[in-house]
């Protein structure tokens, strides 16, 4: 019997514990090296199939754009896989947006194996992840499903063993543009390139992120946040384009101590995360 519909399906959020750019391609793109590990801040799906083919969407939070990422993904496969069948997807958005976390990426990949599954398509992971490159570079990640020593634009996966780990994570209001980012003359593109042996050597303070000084300009509410976490613990660091901050901490009561700080300014939002060490749906698609 076919499935009809699946539910509360985790979308987890990311976090870059460090970006460099090392170079830039001739089409534009930025060539990066980073460490993606995945935390247990979630976005949840709910997925029904449609029988008539088309592609809704629900909000159960926030409101998303009309044609987000989720959507897009939907139709995407639907297209490349030839289906007439259809999806209802509802979205409980948890992960804020702007915030350099790929929430929007991780929906998309959890979206396309929800839908590899509730379609019976059965396509592969390696399938899976060339259809997420096209919708953005972060997607593929999520559809891997493990934490990843990254390069190229985003879409070089090196599966990486990384210990379990607590973060605080500080979320100013404000969302910050990816292209803003890349596009600031405050951006060096010339870092050089490292190894995985040299980043193992010292995980917990290696590298930087080269585009928190473009952010740190962009908003000076991430200098704050930066600001507050190195204060409390130490070795602080931005993740992604921005504009979530966090720190390393296993002790979640402290994050108590990161609210009280930015109250009572109720807009910014403190969360203490796990690190995962892989994707909740890794299971469900085949290597």
């Amino acid at each position: 019997m076919s499935l009809s519909a699946l539910y509360d399906l985790p979308a987890p959020a990311k976090l870059n514990l460090f970006l460099h750019v090392v170079g830039r391609r001739p089409d534009g793109y930025h060539l990066l090296q980073s460490v993606f590990t995945l935390i247990d801040w979630c976005d949840t799906l709910h997925i029904e199939r449609r029988a008539d083919g088309q592609i809704s969407r629900e909000d159960l939070g926030p409101m998303l754009p009309a044609d987000d990422l989720c959507t897009r993904a939907a139709r995407l496969l639907q297209s490349a896989s030839g289906t007439a069948q259809g999806a209802h997807i509802a979205i409980d958005k948890q992960v804020p947006w702007g915030a350099g976390l790929g929430g929007g990426s991780s929906d998309a990949a959890t979206t396309l194996l929800a839908l590899n599954r509730l379609w019976g398509l059965h396509w592969s992971r390696s399938r899976l992840l060339e259809l997420g490159l096209q919708l953005g570079a972060d997607v593929p990640f999520f559809i891997a499903g493990r934490n990843a020593w990254v390069e190229g634009i985003g879409e070089q996966l090196t599966p990486i063993a990384l210990p379990p780990t607590g973060y605080v994570v500080l979320k100013p209001p404000v969302a910050v543009p990816t292209a803003a980012i890349f596009s600031s003359p405050l951006l060096t593109r010339d870092t050089p390139r490292t190894t995985m042996a040299v980043f193992l050597a010292q995980p917990k303070s290696f590298g930087k992120n080269d585009l928190q000084a473009s952010a740190e300009a962009y908003s000076p509410q991430i200098v704050d946040g930066l600001e507050i976490l190195r204060q409390n613990f130490g070795l602080s660091r931005m993740s992604g384009s921005g504009s979530a901050v966090f720190a390393a901490c296993n002790a979640r009561q402290h994050v108590d101590l990161v609210r009280s700080l930015v109250t009572p300014d109720a807009s910014w939002v403190a969360r203490h995360c796990n690190s995962l060490a892989f994707h909740p749906l890794l299971a469900w698609c085949a290597d």
